[in-house]
C-alpha cells in the first residue's frame, strides 16, 4: 500500500505539469477578417472621453519610447476623436538561464479608441523575429504561427511544441497590456 501511495505522489506533479492551461487553447487567438486581432472593451463609469484619453496618452508616451534596441512609439494621436495608435516592439522571453537565452522580438500595432466612460483596445499586425542573431533570423506573422491551426496540436488539447511558446507568451503579453490599461483607468 505504501508503494502505491508513493508512486501516486511521485506521478501527481508530472500529470499536473503536463496539463495545458485552457486560456491558451482553442479560440484564445481570435481572427478578424483573417488577421489575428485581440480586442478588449474597458468600462470606466464616471470618466469623460478627455480624462480617459489623457491618462492613456500619458502612459503611452512614457511606455513606448524608441531607444537603441526598440523602435516602439506612439504613431498617431487625435484628441478630438479620442484615438491613439501605437507601434509596439519588445522581446518575449521564453527561457533565460545562465547557459541559454531563448526569445523573440515581437512587433504589433495597438489602437486605443477613447469614448465617454469606456475605451476599446485592438492589438493586431503581430509579427515575430526569432533567432535574429543567427543568419538574420526567422520572421513569422501571427497568422502563420499562433492561430489554432498552427499553435495547437491536432486534437486542440495542447500547445504545439515549437509555436505553442509563441502563442502562450503572446496571449500573456496581450493580457498584461489590457490589464495595465484597465488598472490605469480604475
Amino acid at each position: 500500500m505504501k508503494t502505491i501511495l508513493s508512486l501516486l505522489l511521485i506521478c501527481l506533479p508530472i500529470t499536473l505539469f503536463a496539463q495545458t492551461n485552457t486560456q491558451y487553447l482553442e479560440g484564445a487567438v481570435p481572427l478578424k477578417d483573417g488577421k489575428v486581432t485581440f480586442t478588449s472593451e474597458i468600462s470606466i463609469p464616471g470618466l469623460s472621453q478627455k480624462q480617459i484619453y489623457e491618462t492613456i496618452l500619458q502612459w503611452a508616451n512614457k511606455r513606448f519610447q524608441p531607444d537603441e534596441t526598440f523602435n516602439d512609439r506612439v504613431l498617431y494621436q487625435n484628441p478630438e476623436d479620442g484615438d491613439i495608435v501605437i507601434g509596439g516592439e519588445e522581446y518575449l522571453t521564453f527561457t533565460n538561464t545562465s547557459f541559454s537565452l531563448d526569445r523573440t522580438r515581437i512587433y504589433y500595432m495597438m489602437r486605443i479608441s477613447c469614448l465617454p466612460e469606456k475605451c476599446n483596445i485592438n492589438i493586431t499586425r503581430i509579427r515575430y523575429w526569432y533567432n535574429e542573431a543567427r543568419d538574420g533570423g526567422e520572421k513569422y506573422t501571427a497568422e502563420e504561427w499562433i492561430t489554432d491551426e498552427y499553435g495547437l496540436k491536432k486534437n486542440k488539447q495542447k500547445l504545439s511544441r515549437v509555436t505553442g511558446k509563441f502563442r502562450k507568451k503572446t496571449i500573456d503579453r496581450k493580457d498584461y497590456i489590457f490589464n495595465k490599461i484597465e488598472s490605469l483607468l480604475k
